[in-house]
């Protein structure tokens, strides 16, 4: 499967199409995918379980240093790929800093005559502290997937035991969202090159009828490929090959004394 980047990009699937780009591009992509996976998996437990704000912050920098100083990505190309879970971090902080209220109520409040929004210092702290906590998280997954192709996390789970109708359904979404984002590029430039989102009225109309057809479409290649899967002798479960990546003693040595530091620490500013 081939993946095409473009660095500014304004269209949604080939933001998709980078993820996997950028886990191939990786300079630690020849790291073992179960230790990643393991690794990083560990890491978001201690971070959720933790819940302290020096221990996500710890987190959100060290997973951050590998992603993007071992990893050699681009800084400013990892900052663009937090843009969407930072923005919802920033919405669904809002809700818990600020509250509304009849009466004047906490240490900051803005009267709007009807009601007053109120906050306080523990609400403010307290939404920097679950800010941080996500972040922390995110980063640990950012971690995982920009280093480790989808079929390496896929084949992880295949090793764990996961059941097999998952690994199957799961190996079938991906290889068809890619399948799917072609399509609708390829109907929505079509729609551009006659016009078809010159105005907002115009604009509604080619995107109610790009979807209706790539729904038609969708289920039209949904059987074409099955009927390609069976042609070639498919028998319920689809398999790759691998290759052979070592877990070297150090990388063990450095996570366990990463994994001890950070309980610790936390036992430490608890």
């Amino acid at each position: 499967m081939k993946f095409k980047l473009k660095r500014k990009s304004n269209n949604h699937s080939e933001g998709i199409y980078s993820i996997d780009f950028y886990a191939y591009k990786s300079k630690i992509n020849h790291w073992n995918p179960m230790f990643k996976v393991v690794f990083a998996f560990i890491t978001l437990l201690i971070c959720i379980i933790a819940n302290n704000f020096y221990v996500s912050l710890i987190i959100s920098f060290t997973m951050a240093f590998i992603t993007v100083c071992k990893g050699k990505i681009h800084f400013q190309e990892y900052l663009s790929l937090l843009t969407i879970p930072i923005t919802f971090m920033i919405l669904g902080s809002i809700a818990i800093a600020i509250g509304i209220s009849t009466r004047p109520i906490g240490e900051y409040n803005l009267n709007f005559h009807l009601f007053y929004l109120y906050s306080s210092n523990e609400s403010i702290l307290k939404t920097l502290k679950i800010m941080m906590k996500a972040f922390g998280a995110i980063s640990a997954m950012y971690m995982m997937t920009l280093s480790t192709s989808a079929s390496e996390i896929i084949s992880v789970l295949r090793k764990i035991h996961v059941p097999k109708i998952i690994i199957e359904l799961m190996n079938m979404i991906y290889r068809f969202i890619f399948i799917l984002l072609d399509v609708q590029c390829k109907m929505k430039n079509s729609a551009q090159s006659r016009l078809g989102y010159v105005d907002f009225k115009t604009s509604c109309y080619s995107f109610g009828s790009t979807s209706g057809n790539l729904l038609i479409v969708s289920l039209k290649k949904a059987n074409a490929y099955y009927d390609s899967m069976e042609s070639r002798c498919y028998d319920g479960e689809m398999i790759f090959l691998e290759e052979d990546k070592k877990i070297e003693t150090k990388q063990i040595v450095a996570s366990v004394i990463y994994l001890i530091s950070l309980i610790i620490l936390w036992l430490i500013t608890r």
